[in-house]
């Protein structure tokens, strides 16, 4: 497992990768998300079932327009995500015709988020897309909270570790559903 800088994951996510990043909270594990052979490695990696669904985050939110049907949404439900990000809210909301199963689980929505984490934003403006994002551990145990525990757990399972450090977030990022407004999990 190689450790890397930001601009040095391009060829790797190209090439159906699985990398492990910090976050705005703990390390996270991503890939391509229009790639399926990396989404169901990053799957099996993770122990994770496909049905759950997946989390996108991104530089910015036109790198989410791909994903997210925005026409189902209303210029306020729109203005209340634009409200929070970039920062540690994930919206759901309505999924285009075109997003894998395995991204959105046995969900007619995506998660999204358009993250202020300097790596996060460093990884999807040099792949110039969203990446897929979850947390590093496998389903059902506690996530990653440091380099160590990455290493410990993923090392030859991954494809490499972007370098640098978690932001100040102690819990993962608040749920909210976009067309309703409802809290669905409450991480601040």
């Amino acid at each position: 497992m190689q450790q890397l800088q930001p601009d040095a994951v391009v060829s790797i996510i190209e090439q159906g990768g699985v990398i492990a990043y910090p976050t705005e909270a703990v390390y996270g594990l991503g890939c391509d998300p229009d790639n399926d052979l990396a989404i169901e490695k990053l799957l099996a990696v993770k122990q994770r079932s496909w049905k759950k669904g997946l989390i996108l985050v991104a530089s910015s939110f036109e790198q989410l327009t791909h994903y997210v049907d925005t026409s189902q949404l209303t210029n306020e439900q729109l203005l209340l995500a634009h409200s929070k990000w970039p920062g540690p809210f994930t919206f759901i909301m309505p999924v285009t015709d075109n997003v894998s199963h395995l991204l959105k689980g046995q969900f007619d929505s995506i998660a999204v988020r358009v993250s202020a984490h300097p790596v996060v934003k460093a990884l999807c403006e040099a792949t110039n897309k969203p990446l897929v994002s979850t947390s590093a551990n496998l389903a059902g145990e506690q996530p990653a909270m440091s380099l160590v525990e990455v290493v410990s757990s993923f090392s030859a399972k991954i494809d490499g570790v972007v370098l640098g450090e978690l932001g100040e977030q102690t819990q993962p990022s608040t749920i909210i559903d976009a067309k309703s407004g409802q809290i669905l999990r409450n991480g601040n």
